[in-house]
């Protein structure tokens, strides 16, 4: 499906829940919550996606809050990826309940799984997620590689960062995995907390890796830009949307939990799907699908926060 900017919409990101173990300061530092009766039903985000498919839009990624926090989470992605039609399923969690899941995921065929991870640290990991897991984190990491799952790590580009920068990134020296380096969204606790932009963060890893360089390859459904060195045996990304718009590529659109489509992260306009749910209508899903699409701006505004209209967090729409 197109947009009005010949874009090809074949992407959507599905909040499953915005609750969430950890209380990073970015991201849910407050912990407040949807009650559950408000959350979309497993049988109205399998019902969503199915009406998804048949416009065009092939690719998911389930995503939280903490999406492995929602009951049952690992069977609605078997059922998920059994849907005819659907291309890719895969899942971004901050690894922390991961570990028991790998094999069952990658038994019925996951595509890949994202790692959150801002410190490698143990003390720091805790200052900035708000608990003591790294070592459940590390155990996920280590149960999706034994698994077979393709795997990769996102690393938050906070304030004071850059100290970690390395360190992170050396997790793609030791294991076959890329570590993708994400500028902060001045959404929600973002908005006042900005740290290094992907230059900033590029120099300072050169200095580890003088002959980073940048190469031209797809390794997923998202915006990273990806590079190599000859040291590494994962690549490392840069996800730079505030720095370097990429925009006029965007292939996405926005499911939150409580049923509502974004067409773009940076405003609070929204579609709502929860009539088209209860009305029992295919034709009505599919139709409030196509205007979501339709709606799409031609690029986001984050260099301008006077014109940023989203005022929820990252947890409540969704990562």
């Amino acid at each position: 499906m197109q947009d009005t900017f010949g874009r090809s919409i074949n992407y959507m990101r599905i909040s499953v829940t915005d609750r969430c173990n950890l209380r990073c300061r970015y991201c849910a530092p407050d912990g407040a919550c949807v009650q559950a009766d408000g959350i979309l039903t497993d049988e109205e985000i399998l019902r969503t996606v199915k009406a998804a498919v048949s416009t065009g839009i092939t690719r998911f990624k389930v995503t939280g809050g903490e999406p492995l926090m929602r009951p049952g989470c690992a069977d609605l992605l078997r059922r998920l990826k059994a849907i005819p039609g659907v291309q890719s399923v895969t899942l971004t969690t901050n690894g922390t309940m991961l570990a028991p899941l790998a094999k069952e995921l990658a038994a019925f065929g996951l595509d890949g799984v994202n790692i959150s991870l801002d410190a490698p640290e143990r003390a720091e990991y805790a200052r900035i997620a708000g608990a003591d897991r790294l070592p459940d984190v590390l155990a996920g990491l280590d149960a999706a590689l034994a698994a077979g799952l393709r795997t990769k790590l996102n690393c938050v580009l906070l304030p004071g960062c850059e100290k970690r920068l390395i360190s992170l990134a050396r997790f793609a020296a030791e294991r076959p995995i890329d570590v993708r380096f994400i500028e902060v969204m001045p959404i929600g606790a973002g908005r006042e907390d900005p740290g290094p932009d992907r230059d900033k963060a590029l120099a300072i890893l050169r200095t580890e890796w003088p002959g980073l360089h940048a190469v031209n390859e797809c390794r997923g459904n998202g915006p990273a830009h990806y590079y190599a060195d000859d040291a590494l045996m994962g690549r490392i990304g840069m996800i730079d949307a505030v720095s370097h718009r990429f925009c006029e590529n965007c292939n996405r659109i926005r499911l939150t939990c409580t049923g509502l489509l974004k067409p773009c992260l940076c405003y609070g306009e929204s579609v709502d799907l929860r009539g088209a749910l209860h009305s029992g209508s295919e034709e009505d899903l599919r139709a409030a699908l196509c205007r979501a699409v339709a709606a799409k701006p031609r690029a986001h505004c984050f260099e301008d926060r006077a014109g940023i209209t989203e005022r929820r967090g990252m947890s409540e729409i969704g990562g």
